[in-house]
């Protein structure tokens, strides 16, 4: 027997506020637009997303649920700062599924995504020249995506979307000495070219490197923070 989904069942239905504000506030997040130790409140959520009450505190619940805010009081949630463990846990888990991802995307390549990611780099470069450091988070995250969605993988792309959302805040700390060395510069001039050649092992390496060095950088700025005993 044939079921008619048109006409049997729930309609479906178009995302919430609630949902739309979770998308937004978890980009945010994994762009590093708000940092660890932030404090954020319904109010303040609500205003920055330009939605009411409901669907801020809707967004920020199901956020507490994904560990990537905290509660630090009845109206009042926190960006968590990762201890080195954390950090060292999450850059493990990149390294194994944002490696798996490039490896994925190597042949699915074309001469489109080559151009639009040339020019997410260039967009890179020039907030770094700018000091725009914010707006370099988000196009670097927008180049990695990028490629990992060329994986045609959803449910890996949402898992690597997991980790970012844990790491993302603390992106910015890696600024401006990641500027100034261009480290991360590089391992996407080496993506591209792995991409060109269509190279599943050197597009692996590229993202492994730029996440262990930022893995090197964050640890460092963890022990920088951490009290003199």
């Amino acid at each position: 027997m044939t079921t008619d989904f048109s006409t049997s069942g729930k309609q479906m239905q178009a995302p919430s506020l609630g949902d739309a504000a979770y998308v937004e506030l978890k980009d945010r997040l994994s762009r590093g637009v708000f940092h660890p130790g932030d404090k954020l409140t319904v109010r303040s959520v609500a205003e920055a997303l330009g939605v009411s009450s409901t669907p801020a505190r809707d967004a920020i619940n199901r956020l507490v649920g994904d560990n990537a805010l905290v509660y630090a009081g009845p109206k009042t949630v926190i960006i968590p700062v990762l201890t080195e463990a954390d950090l060292r846990e999450i850059t493990h888990i990149r390294l194994a599924l944002e490696g798996l991802a490039a490896e994925l995307a190597a042949e699915a390549a074309t001469d489109q995504v080559v151009e639009e990611l040339k020019e997410i780099q260039r967009n890179i470069g020039e907030a770094l020249d700018r000091k725009a450091y914010a707006e370099a988070l988000s196009c670097n995250k927008e180049f990695h995506f990028l490629v990992y969605r060329l994986s045609r993988m959803p449910h890996l792309v949402a898992m690597i979307e997991g980790q970012w959302l844990r790491v993302g805040p603390s992106f910015y700390g890696l600024y401006p000495r990641f500027a100034e060395e261009r480290q991360g510069v590089r391992n996407h001039q080496m993506a591209i070219e792995a991409l060109v050649e269509k190279d599943r092992g050197a597009l692996r390496a590229a993202f492994e490197n730029d996440i262990r060095e930022g893995y090197r950088q964050l640890r460092s700025a963890i022990r920088d923070r951490a009290p003199r005993l």
